[in-house]
């Protein structure tokens, strides 16, 4: 590290103490993970602004538990103290008593040696993945409890709170899938006696009477932003509704409104992304596809909203550096789900008469990550007529 720099980090630096964690423990900050030692007690030098720690337990036997972590808007300076909590295996997020945080202070620097540096090689890599994580964006979608599990804690309903009967109406999310409700059962039913019942027409209404009901326990589900439930307005025409289902900009709009302001959406597709990236959580990573998918299918909004997808562009691709190509990959499908939409993407942009700069900007977007992912989205200017959606207009 440059020397300034270091100097700058020491006197600015945030530290972050971690008391009493156990020897072993996978712990690690931003994209940064090790094993701790005996004498770990945290981390130095961390610059100041929002960074996300992350921790597992590990086993005598190297079985690894699953990975916990929690955002933190570090201030200049700040000296932040967390303690392990033995009997929960677990760090807790409470204050620490102000004396004991005075007592370490005022014994920095017997402490300073067992405290590790933050490995800034890593920092402008880890900013550009946070750029618009704003503590409004960041009070909108962490868990109330404020940490973010891999494995989320379920709980079973209480009768009271069981939905009753199923519902056999399926309505389109915005990705056009169909999704319904259903009930689920706290009591143990015997399989014969189920089986007999009439109203058992399918394996999933059995299915629904077997399994528990759970729900995430309160306070601990990431809070994403709903998709709508329709794509088009009521009273489209048959080929009004074929054109919202392709142009999704109804969608977005709608999506829209449920933020302050309209660049919001990013800063909750990069909440997502550092969720499912550090903290493994594939709920998160489910919203971070889907919220690609949208915007990668507005043809309309492009024009309307240029500075969304102006920072969708620059975000996007600083994700893609980091995240591993497999995961992008339905194994089943044998598709890639993210190169399927930004194949789109691209056709609509070659299409549409967007502002020239930000055709530009798309344009060097395509051909960096055809260079470092080896994607080819040369077939996209032209689509077989085979393939091509076609829009009836009926009488």
């Amino acid at each position: 590290m440059d020397q300034n720099k270091a100097r700058s980090l020491l006197r600015e630096g945030a530290i972050l103490v971690l008391l009493d964690v156990p020897e072993g423990t996978e712990m690690g900050i931003d994209l940064k993970v090790w094993n701790t030692e005996e004498n770990f007690r945290g981390f130095k030098m961390i610059p100041p602004g929002l960074h996300f720690i992350f921790y597992s337990c590990v086993s005598k036997t190297e079985d690894i538990a699953p990975r916990r972590g929690f955002f933190h808007n570090f201030k200049k300076s700040e000296f932040l103290v967390k303690k392990w909590n033995k009997g929960k295996e677990d760090l807790c997020l409470e204050e620490v008593d102000n004396k004991e945080v005075v007592g370490l202070k005022d014994n920095y620097i017997a402490l300073d040696k067992f405290l590790g540096p933050y490995p800034f090689e890593i920092h402008k890599r880890w900013s550009a993945l946070i750029s618009h994580i704003t503590t409004k964006v960041l009070d909108r979608h962490n868990p109330i409890q404020g940490k973010i599990m891999s494995a989320i804690e379920l709980i079973p309903c209480s009768d009271a709170d069981r939905p009753r009967g199923i519902k056999k109406t399926a309505n389109l999310d915005s990705a056009g899938c169909s999704s319904s409700s259903s009930s689920d059962s706290n009591t143990t039913v015997n399989y014969t006696n189920a089986t007999k019942r009439s109203r058992l027409s399918c394996p999933s209404d059995l299915e629904q009477i077997l399994l528990p009901n759970l729900k995430p326990v309160p306070g601990s589900e990431l809070r994403f932003t709903p998709f709508p439930s329709k794509v088009f307005p009521e009273g489209c025409t048959p080929s009004e509704i074929t054109k919202h289902c392709l142009d999704l900009t109804y969608t977005l709009e709608n999506m829209l409104t449920s933020y302050d302001e309209p660049s919001e959406i990013i800063g909750e597709l990069q909440f997502c992304y550092v969720c499912f990236l550090v903290g493994h959580s594939l709920e998160a990573f489910e919203q971070w596809k889907k919220l690609v998918g949208l915007l990668c299918s507005c043809e309309t909004a492009i024009k309307k909203y240029r500075q969304v997808f102006d920072l969708f562009v620059t975000v996007l691709e600083a994700q893609l550096r980091e995240i591993p190509e497999e995961f992008l990959a339905d194994i089943v499908a044998n598709s890639n789900y993210i190169y399927v939409k930004l194949k789109n993407f691209f056709g609509v942009v070659e299409e549409s008469d967007i502002d020239g700069r930000l055709k530009t900007k798309i344009d060097r977007f395509k051909n960096s990550i055809k260079n470092f992912l080896k994607w080819d989205f040369s077939f996209t200017e032209r689509e077989d007529d085979d393939d091509a959606p076609v829009i009836v207009e009926t009488t």
